[in-house]
């Protein structure tokens, strides 16, 4: 049954990922206009980060952050990240409209709309947890069950652990409780914390 359900999750990514991309393309432009405008540098920013079977895939997002800041870090790893970030970016991040480029890492194959978030190539901690829960095995999401318990709140063995339940029950209405319940987290901002303010 669960091998039946990818399949169908992954034609369901496809579909929705190719509507969303063409619908949000006038804010694509608009928001490349923005980012040029603010600073030097690419509109989209490329990172190395580990999806299914910890294979690597460079992700996608808005560039929010000045070409000077340390790459390779999470972000709530950095000392006084909000120095790095652009005034628009603060804004994107605050809404999640910076990882809306992922929508191309899902029609490629990268990512699905659901799933654990992809791990940094160098974040060995989170990825060996997660091999304890088999978490490893399954594509990495836009938003995922650890997202919407937390995020960047979550010790790396609770997130691990959110991220091994989601992978041992992965079902339609599973995925649909995520996607409603990242809708309310997104508006409410919950969640998301800034430079070195929690040790990871």
């Amino acid at each position: 049954m669960k091998k039946i359900y990818l399949v169908f999750k992954r034609i369901i990514d496809i579909i929705l990922s190719l509507i969303a991309l063409i619908v949000l393309l006038p804010f694509f432009i608009l928001f490349a206009i923005i980012i040029k405008i603010e600073s030097k540098g690419p509109v989209f920013f490329k990172q190395k980060r580990v999806t299914k079977n910890k294979k690597y895939f460079m992700i996608y997002k808005f560039r929010t952050m000045r070409t000077d800041t340390p790459k390779d870090m999470p972000t709530h790893m950095l000392k006084n990240a909000d120095s790095y970030i652009t005034k628009f970016g603060a804004i994107m991040r605050k809404t999640s409209i910076d990882e809306l480029p992922q929508l191309i890492n899902i029609l490629k194959g990268d990512m699905s709309l659901i799933g654990p978030r992809p791990a940094l190539w160098n974040q060995e901690d989170l990825i060996a947890e997660r091999d304890k829960y088999g978490a490893n095995d399954i594509l990495p999401g836009l938003t995922g069950w650890a997202q919407v318990n937390g995020r960047d709140e979550l010790e790396i063995p609770i997130k691990a652990k959110y991220d091994g339940e989601y992978a041992n029950k992965i079902s339609l209405w599973f995925d649909i409780k995520i996607f409603f319940k990242t809708i309310i987290k997104v508006f409410k901002h919950d969640g998301v914390v800034e430079g070195e303010q929690k040790n990871k």
